[in-house]
This record gives structure tokens, C-alpha cells and sequence, in this order.
């Protein structure tokens, strides 16, 4: 029996398998399917289930698919409110630390580069809430005397951010949102409302500015 003769053997059986002669894999796969679409049509009879039982199964795979989907949409929103609690946790960490630092020295613990900062921290921890707005102005004050030395021109701090650049100055974006609560601070006066968490904050800010040129 030559190559010939044996390939042709093997590709009789194999057609033959997918033939009439055993089944017709087509028809099977077509029967299958609609019975698995008419499974849950109550007007489709099976002589083994009767339609009472084809109706249970049915309300009890809608059951499990919905509450896989109801999980699956909880366990994604546990886990976005999981990361913003630890964003959240780690930035009020940092904010933490960098209050504690200045407590530190306000009560004497070392001696800053820059003694104004002492007057700002002073303000800061005052038991008056008038005092933390102005721990915010002498701060913007100190801000206005650092842009001078680095040559940054402009009749008003305004007008010096606005020539700085974020190559050269890269804390510029805390730089202006700090000066405009300060603006609200001094155009608003009593009208504007600042707690001390919040002045703790903006100091802190303020802080991050000072120590990139090592103003304090």
C-alpha cells in the first residue's frame, strides 16, 4: 500500500465521520442550539420537564445572572471608593506631617532661614480665627519678596506668576492658588470665611513654595 493509498484511507474516515454514515455534525450542532433557545419558551415542550419546572430553571438563571452583575458593578464600586480613601488617607498624612513639622518650630524647636515665617506659624496657631487670615497674608507677603529675588518683574505678585513658568518655577500652580485666596481674603474681609484647617493647609502649600527655593 503505497502513500497514495493511505492518505486517500485517511480522508475516506475523516469525511465519513462528518458524513451521513456515523452523523451530521451540522445537524447536530443545529438541533442543540435550538434547543437550548427553546428551553426557555413555554410553549416548547419537553417530554421529560414539564413547562412549570422550564419556567423555574428560567427565573433562576435570571436570578444568578443578576446577582453576578449586581456583584461584579459592587466589587467595582468598593474597590474606587477603596482608592480614593487611601488617596485620600495618604494626602491627609502628608498635610499632617508637614503641620506637625512648623508646630515644631513655632514652639522652638529649631530656628528658620527666614524669621517671617515664625510671625506666619504664629498667626497660624493663634486661638483667634481673625489671626489665621492673616497667617495667609504675611505668607503672600513673604511669596511677593521671594519673586523679587528671583527677578521675576511686575508691579503686583499677579503680575510677577504671570511671567514665571513652570520649568523655572514648579510649584507655580500652588503659587497662584494660594494668591487668590488671598485676594479673596483682603477684597471679601469679614465676609470671607477660613478655618483653621483649611488656613493649614494653604500655609502648608505655601511652605512647599518656600522650601523648592530654600526660602525658609
Amino acid at each position: 500500500m503505497d502513500f497514495t493509498q493511505t492518505t486517500n484511507m485517511n480522508t475516506d474516515a475523516v469525511d465519513s465521520i462528518f458524513n451521513s454514515q456515523y452523523m451530521n455534525v451540522g445537524d447536530f450542532l443545529d438541533k442543540a442550539f435550538k434547543y437550548i433557545i427553546n428551553f426557555f419558551d413555554p410553549s416548547y415542550h419537553v417530554p421529560y420537564l414539564g413547562n412549570g419546572i422550564k419556567l423555574a430553571f428560567a427565573f433562576l438563571s435570571i436570578f444568578f445572572i443578576f446577582i453576578i452583575t449586581y456583584t461584579f458593578i459592587r466589587m467595582l464600586e468598593i474597590r474606587k471608593k477603596e482608592h480614593e480613601y487611601l488617596h485620600h488617607e495618604v494626602h491627609e498624612y502628608a498635610q499632617k506631617h508637614k503641620i506637625e513639622e512648623m508646630k515644631k518650630w513655632e514652639r522652638g524647636g529649631g530656628e528658620f532661614l527666614n524669621k517671617r515665617w515664625n510671625v506666619v506659624l504664629e498667626y497660624l496657631f493663634s486661638e483667634n480665627s481673625g489671626d489665621w487670615k492673616l497667617a495667609v497674608i504675611e505668607a503672600d507677603g513673604m511669596l511677593d519678596a521671594l519673586l523679587d529675588q528671583l527677578g521675576f518683574k511686575g508691579e503686583n505678585l499677579g503680575e510677577k506668576l504671570k511671567s514665571a513658568n513652570q520649568e523655572s518655577f514648579r510649584s507655580l500652580s500652588y503659587a497662584w492658588e494660594v494668591h487668590i485666596i488671598r485676594n479673596k481674603i483682603a477684597h471679601e474681609g469679614s465676609d470671607f470665611e477660613l478655618s483653621q484647617r483649611e488656613a493649614k493647609r494653604v500655609i502648608a502649600l505655601y511652605e512647599q513654595i518656600f522650601r523648592e527655593f530654600g526660602y525658609i
